[in-house]
């Protein structure tokens, strides 16, 4: 068989990314990990992490990757900038990423590209992404402070974010389209008790309005059909996410919402390939889960390999390639 470029390559430098990167590296084989920006993903624009084990005081997002980065970096995983316009897995065993400026051979993929915000599809929105309108409180907070912002959402990300706005900002209209919030009990009951914070229930946001930046939005009332128009100075979208899955095109089978459907071993429809964290169809979606998606998927590549490909066994239990 002719010799290709990697063992696996891992798509995506999420906490799946490089927990993926870590376990491999740790198995020695020839891999390289291609993330299109830095390292971290969603992780990087996350204010404060509570519930990934072994730090009982929490750690804050980029702080955390900057530990997994290190960790990584201590076995020499191989990480490049770049980003994969395509996929040929037609040629099994044989996979084809194509990068920017060429394209490589592996045995294995591991797509761990993760998710990116909803849009909403309101007027105003594009038009005043980065000027007043946000999905990344941590980035943009001390930009609003003393001032009137409102927020969108009821899950963890929205209700969280929305009390690290309240360090900065005067007042923090929460909009949710239902009667109750989606998020944990722990982080409702601290938005509950923060009084930065007015909760505008069973409502949606329909339009963002202003002149060289954001200034106004205009809300409606989902049972009663009334609207009305809030004066802000900002407005922050956490309304769910969408799997960073372009590139795919109809390689790998996905979920009705794009996400990649894989098996418990982490293989998706293509044998070789897996995907692990948010870009999967999952019921959850958390570090520590993404984390453990990865584990699962280095050790069912290695097993996809040394059944099928690169490896036979010799008396000693030593392996080699062939």
């Amino acid at each position: 068989m002719k010799s290709l470029d990697y063992d696996l390559v891992i798509i995506g430098g999420g906490p799946a990314g490089l927990t993926a990167g870590l376990y491999a590296a740790r198995a020695r084989l020839n891999v390289i990990l291609i993330e299109k920006v830095v390292p971290g993903g969603q992780v990087l624009i996350t204010d404060w992490i509570e519930n990934y084990p072994g730090f009982p005081e929490g750690i804050s997002g980029p702080d955390l990757i900057q530990k997994m980065t290190e960790q990584v970096k201590k076995f020499d995983l191989n990480i490049e900038s770049n980003e994969v316009i395509s996929l040929d897995l037609l040629s099994e065993p044989v996979k084809k990423i194509k990068l920017s400026d060429r394209t490589i051979t592996s045995h294995t993929i591991i797509i761990a590209t993760g998710a990116s915000p909803k849009k909403l599809g309101i007027t105003g929105e594009d038009v005043f992404f980065g000027k007043g309108l946000s999905t990344c409180a941590t980035c943009d907070a001390p930009f609003f402070k003393d001032k009137m912002v409102a927020a969108v959402g009821g899950g963890d990300t929205a209700v969280q974010e929305s009390i690290f706005l309240t360090k900065f900002v005067k007042k923090v209209y929460l909009i949710h389209r239902r009667d109750q919030l989606r998020a944990t009990k722990i982080l409702q009951e601290r938005a509950f008790a923060n009084d930065k914070i007015e909760f505008i229930w069973d409502s949606v946001l329909t339009s963002i309005d202003g002149l060289a930046n954001v200034e106004k939005i205009t809300v409606k009332n989902i049972k009663t059909g009334d609207t009305k128009e809030l004066s802000v100075d900002g407005c922050f979208i956490w309304t769910g996410i969408l799997p960073n899955t372009n590139f795919l095109k109809d390689e790998v089978k996905v979920d009705n919402y794009g996400f990649i459907i894989v098996d418990s071993n982490m293989q998706s429809s293509v044998p070789g390939v897996f995907a692990a964290g948010d870009v999967r169809s999952t019921g959850l979606r958390q570090i520590v889960t993404a984390a453990g998606d990865a584990a699962s998927a280095v050790f069912s590549a290695e097993h996809y390999m040394e059944n099928r490909i690169l490896f036979k066994f010799r008396g000693n239990g030593q392996s080699v390639k062939i």
